[in-house]
């Protein structure tokens, strides 16, 4: 009974924002963001402290005032999340520029892997399903265990059209994705990679790497390409897809998943830098390495 009552509430407050114009809510959401900022110590902390690894000269106030604009970007976005969702399309794509994405489509295959991030309003990745109708866009998602607002999320996700993969059943639902034919996979492998991660320099700081984009790509013949949400003003976005990462050599064999992993983050690399504070500075990004990760840091890359 409670949690029916707690996901009610939910659905109200979502269904409540969902009533005011994108622009509104966009203010609110960066309103929302510099509270979350003043009052949320732990996650204030985190960005501060990734910043000043990532940018060791920067001076501390600068170090602050971008996390406080990270935080209200952050605000921005997530609730830019709760109205965009089943927006009217030609509303909603006036207000975003999508680049690139047609270069990708015409690479010559009908199965694309999209090695993406959490950077600016990153949900509006969706709105290529809109753009692109005979293609099927695809993500994975982590679940909440709130069971309650895992289920207010999934009808915010139902709206957009895109089909969202569940980290643990990604296996059986990516094969059935591909087989389809003329199919996108978003993947979100900007954040820490864990333990099976790999260890690669980032941001000038060795940490533990994703390297699923490398792998999928690999494993299904896919198209491998590049794509970054970028805030141009307030609830107003560019999203850049490209390049294309070479996944065979010239000679027509695989090329290394970690050489490919090690283009895919330099690419987040130039990103971050291009736009610091449109980036997800509250997680905490370097950590300390697994067994195994340290053990290949100490051979080297490749076991050299």
């Amino acid at each position: 009974m409670f949690s029916r009552v707690v996901e009610w509430l939910l659905s109200c407050l979502l269904g409540l924002i969902r009533l005011l114009p994108l622009v509104t809510v966009a203010r609110l959401g960066r309103a929302l963001g510099a509270m979350a900022h003043r009052l949320d110590r732990r996650h204030r902390r985190v960005a501060e402290e990734n910043i000043a690894l990532a940018f060791p000269n920067l001076p501390p106030t600068q170090v602050r005032d971008l996390a406080r604009e990270n935080f209200r970007r952050i605000g921005e976005a997530y609730a830019s999340a709760i109205k965009t969702p089943g927006m009217d399309p030609a509303e909603l794509l006036a207000r975003i520029e999508i680049v690139g994405l047609e270069e990708v489509l015409r690479a010559g295959r009908d199965r694309v892997v999209v090695a993406t991030g959490h950077f600016g309003s990153f949900d509006l990745l969706a709105q290529g399903q809109h753009r692109w109708p005979d293609w099927h866009l695809a993500t994975t998602y982590r679940g909440q265990r709130f069971a309650p607002l895992e289920r207010a999320l999934q009808r915010l996700r139902d709206l957009t059209g895109v089909q969202f993969i569940e980290r643990h059943e990604a296996a059986e639902a990516i094969t059935g994705l591909f087989q389809r034919g003329r199919a996108i996979l978003a993947l979100f492998s900007d954040q820490h990679g864990g333990g099976k991660g790999l260890w690669l320099p980032f941001l000038g700081r060795p940490c533990s790497c994703s390297n699923a984009p490398a792998v999928l790509a690999l494993r299904y013949k896919a198209t491998l390409a590049m794509a970054v949400c970028y805030r141009t003003d307030l609830a107003r976005w560019r999203i850049e897809v490209g390049p294309v990462i070479a996944t065979q050599e010239a000679d027509g064999r695989d090329r290394p998943v970690d050489d490919i992993a090690r283009e895919v983050h330099g690419h987040y690399e130039t990103a971050i830098r291009r736009d610091p504070a449109n980036w997800f500075w509250v997680h905490r990004r370097w950590k300390a390495p697994s067994t195994r990760q340290a053990d290949s840091a100490v051979a080297g890359p490749r076991g050299a």
